[in-house]
Order: C-alpha cells, then structure tokens, then sequence
C-alpha cells in the first residue's frame, strides 16, 4: 500500500488511496499488560457463560475487584472478536455483496466422515498478546483436519487451513460456519463453491448451531491454553499442536464411546469404502 521510499511522496499516495494520513503515520501500540489480564479474564467468562454481553462481563468484572466501563469490556471484545450470544437480527453489520447461507444441519442425521466439516476461530491469550485460532473439524468424529493461527482477523489464514484440509483428506458434502466476515467472503465462499461443497451458516446468535467446534474451544483452551504462558507464536503453534495431536489420537471422547476422534474418522472411512 503506502511505500515511503517511492518516488510519489507519501502526502500523494495517501490522496491517490484515498487514505488519512494519520492512518499512514501511525505505530502500532501493544496492547497493554492490564489489557491483557482483562481479556483473558473476559474470554474465560465468555467461555462459561456466551450469553453475558458487554453490561453482564462489566458486572461480573466489578464484582471481582476490577474498575472498568462497559464501553471499555466493548472495545475489547470486539478486539477479541466474541460477542454475546443471542437472538438479534443487528448483532453483525456485514457487506452487502456478501450472502448469507441457509443453516443445513437441522434434523440430518450426520453418520459418517467428511459428510459435514465445521469450521471456527477462537482468541487464545498469550503471555504478552494474543493469537486467533481457526480450526476445521470433521462433525461425525469430531477430528480436527486443518487449524491454523494468525495474529489477526483475516481470511487468508482461514483459506489455507481449508486447503490443506481439503487436499488431505477429500472433500465433504457440506462445511458449516457462523456468520463471520471471513467466512461470508466471496474468497471463502467460492472456495468452497469450487470444490462442490455445500455452505451451511448457523442461525444468527445460535452457538449451538455450531456446538462441537464450541466444546473443541473449551477443550483447548481449559487443557492446553489457560495451563501455559506461552511467549511467542512459535510457542503458541508448538503448543496447540501439541494439544490437537493429542485430542486427535490420544484422548478417549465421552460421546464417542470412549474412542479417539481419529479412531472414528478412520472407522468411518473404511466402512464407507467397504460399503460402496
């Protein structure tokens, strides 16, 4: 975008752009160490209780001896990109050429691998800052086929987990997300669209639509992210991915039967192949 050793000046390529100048010269801040201590604070009540908006968290976060607006718990909520989970048809503001999709998953009976992916993105916090987390899970198993981490709210690291997902292990009937600003994109949308593959978005402020990507997020974050400090994304990436191989091939699922997603994901696929 703006090149400060072009030979347009900078003044000229902000007016070509379009752009402030001030949004040209500005530093990116960190966030600060009390910021951090009150987002970790606020996703671990989110967590818990996804229907407590900016009031009920200034609320909860009074109570525990912290001094802070609700104006305050909004900027960082939004920072972290979690909002509270209800019915409300202006909860989102999205792009008027982006479409929204039907919710699929109502009343089907989902019995074997790659019939439904589900895909999310989650704040994980670090010792100083934070990272995003998506994640791309096969719904029968509950395997994660692809996750990727990013220190922002873009959709190119979402496409290339999907990619790597895809290329790994075929392509399934239909892939299912909320209504997020990533996965609304045309650039989102039509890769799936390319590969044949149905969209299913959940209903607006129905967390359950998209459950078992939810309780994979309590998982991470309650065995794996809130027992570490890590200090850097390369931490962060060795530790998730740590923790993900281990829910993959190690960890007995309750609702499993007490076998490992991949144990699952597996079966699935040869009694399918045995069957055709």
């Amino acid at each position: 975008m703006i090149t400060r050793t072009h030979a347009l000046p900078v003044i000229r390529q902000c007016q070509l752009l379009e752009l402030a100048r001030s949004t040209a010269y500005a530093q990116p801040r960190p966030v600060s160490a009390s910021d951090l201590v009150l987002m970790r604070r606020i996703d671990e009540l989110h967590l818990a209780s996804p229907f407590a908006g900016a009031r009920m968290l200034r609320d909860l976060l009074r109570s525990e001896g912290h001094r802070i607006g609700r104006k305050r718990v909004r900027t960082l909520m939004a920072r972290m990109g979690i909002e509270a989970l209800y019915r409300n048809p202006h909860t989102s503001q999205r792009h008027p050429a982006h479409r929204v999709y039907p919710y699929l998953l109502r009343h089907l009976a989902i019995t074997r691998s790659n019939q439904v992916w589900a895909a999310d993105i989650t704040y994980l916090p670090m010792t100083r800052g934070f990272v995003y987390l998506f994640a791309v899970m096969d719904w029968a198993s509950r395997r994660v086929v692809a996750w990727r981490l990013s220190n922002t709210l873009t959709t190119d690291f979402c496409i290339e987990a999907v990619q790597e997902a895809l290329a790994s292990y075929g392509t399934p009937t239909i892939f299912n997300t909320d209504q997020g600003c990533q996965f609304t994109s045309q650039e989102f949308t039509g890769l799936l669209k390319d590969h044949g593959i149905q969209i299913s978005m959940d209903s607006t402020g129905c967390w359950r639509d998209n459950v078992f990507v939810e309780r994979l997020w309590r998982s991470v974050k309650y065995e794996e992210v809130y027992l570490r400090a890590y200090d850097s994304i390369s931490a962060a990436h060795q530790g998730v991915g740590r923790y993900l191989t281990f829910y993959n091939q190690t960890r007995p699922h309750r609702a499993l039967d007490g076998k490992t997603p991949e144990q699952v994901y597996c079966t699935h696929l040869t009694t399918r192949l045995t069957a055709a």
